[in-house]
């Protein structure tokens, strides 16, 4: 690295990178809880406003709108700026967004209708201010702070982080709508935000080469084997290339089908277990948490092990067996949770569907960084906003398909959709960079 030239590196160990990774956990944690709290308040915010169940729908497909229409924007915006200012800026609109929901009034200060809309533009906002940070973190931080056969690993970590997020605002917005009402709720945990984006700008950077506490072995261990320089602040890829790639156009496609499952839990979960399960609230957020603990440690056992088959067998196979296991295995889980007749037998098969799905997540950007070189945010963002204009979609498809054919059928969709991801893995090959493809 270049750049390395002008801070002098300590001797010795050190292990800054695995400090910057738990940042990443943690802000991925944030980031979740942040955004699955609309799905636990719905019920509650809907019986006040007047909502329908499809209204509700609308309000959480604006964000999954905001967050697939600027993934790609966000992924060049990353390259541009580099991660740690990116995620300072993001952290930042997450804490005073959330604030702003829970300032809305009421239906006695505004209609219904026009409560409606600026919950779905507030969510819109939301979604935007969030879309960077995988491809961020998960692609150019990634990239720049760990060695070439270490990046399953990290962004399985980082899955771990956003299911574990989402397991904590179950049992949590519960309580906190039930001390003190859903607009509360969003406000008690907007600080969240703010204290992340402190903490990170102020230990993050760029790229280890610009850390003072990186030692010159940590550095050497991070460049070992790297065929292109890391990306960044400075260097303006040309995300074209990115696009003409035809292994990341695969990539966003089988993310496409993996995140329509995912998003049925991150959407659907608590409300499937309370409308079609029959549980009381807080037991329903109890359960709703069990799915999201058994995926992060299937994203930490899926990028641990991807990690592991790639440096021996190499990553066509090393990273493709995780995406074929995980997406069969959680297309059968899904159908044995709808088919299920005990309620507590369902959550279990669909804590194993979590799991698997999330399984798959390492071997994702792992492939993607892998195929893209220096323009890994860019390529990440290309597969992330695969992996989310899906859940505009599935946000609005699920309540349709539950009114005219009820929830087996909508589990049968999720099911449907994992199928598929796992065919498109045979295609998959995880190997040829950008660069090859001119």
């Amino acid at each position: 690295m270049a750049a390395g030239s002008a801070i002098p590196h300590p001797t010795g160990r050190s292990g800054v990178r695995w400090v910057i990774l738990f940042l990443l956990f943690l802000a991925s944690a944030v980031a979740y809880l942040l955004r699955t709290n609309m799905s636990i308040a719905g019920d509650q915010m809907s019986a006040e406003l007047g909502f329908s169940r499809l209204q509700l729908g609308e309000v959480l497909a604006a964000f999954a709108w905001g967050y697939a229409i600027f993934q790609f924007p966000g992924g060049v915006l990353g390259d541009r700026i580099g991660g740690r200012r990116a995620l300072a800026y993001m952290a930042l609109a997450w804490g005073g967004l959330n604030l702003l929901v829970g300032l809305l009034p009421g239906t006695g200060t505004l209609s219904a209708g026009t409560l409606l809309l600026a919950l779905m533009v507030l969510r819109f906002l939301m979604g935007a201010a969030q879309a960077p940070l995988y491809p961020v973190t998960g692609g150019g931080t990634t990239c720049a702070w760990f060695p070439v056969n270490g990046w399953a690993l990290p962004n399985g970590m980082s899955n771990a982080g956003l299911t574990l997020g989402s397991a904590a605002a179950g049992p949590l917005i519960v309580w906190l709508i039930g001390l003190t009402g859903w607009r509360m709720s969003f406000v008690l945990t907007a600080p969240l935000g703010l204290l992340m984006a402190a903490v990170w700008y102020w230990y993050a950077r760029d790229t280890p080469a610009e850390h003072p506490a990186v030692s010159a072995s940590e550095l050497a261990l991070i460049d070992k084997d790297r065929p292109h320089p890391p990306p960044t602040g400075q260097e303006k890829g040309d995300w074209r290339e990115v696009l003409r790639n035809p292994q990341v156009r695969l990539l966003a496609a089988g993310y496409f089908c993996s995140n329509y499952l995912f998003y049925f839990f991150f959407n659907w979960l608590f409300i499937y277990l309370i409308d079609n399960r029959h549980f009381k609230a807080f037991e329903g957020g109890m359960m709703a948490a069990l799915p999201w603990i058994f995926g992060a440690v299937g994203a930490l056992i899926g990028g641990f092990g991807s990690d592991i088959l790639s440096s021996r067998i190499g990553k066509r196979w090393g990273l493709r067996i995780a995406g074929l296991v995980g997406l069969g295995l959680g297309a059968v889980f899904i159908i044995l949770a709808a088919s299920a007749r005990s309620p507590y037998a369902a959550v279990a098969w669909l804590s194993l569907c979590l799991g698997f799905q999330q399984m798959t997540e390492g071997s994702f950007w792992a492939s993607s960084i892998s195929v893209a070189g220096r323009h890994a945010s860019a390529a990440c963002g290309v597969l992330n906003t695969g992996g989310n204009v899906v859940g505009g979609l599935g946000a609005l498809l699920v309540p349709v398909i539950v009114e005219h054919l009820g929830w087996p059928a909508a589990l049968g969709s999720a099911s449907a959709f994992a199928l598929a991801g796992a065919v498109l893995w045979l295609f998959i090959t995880s190997e040829p960079p950008v660069e090859a493809a001119r």
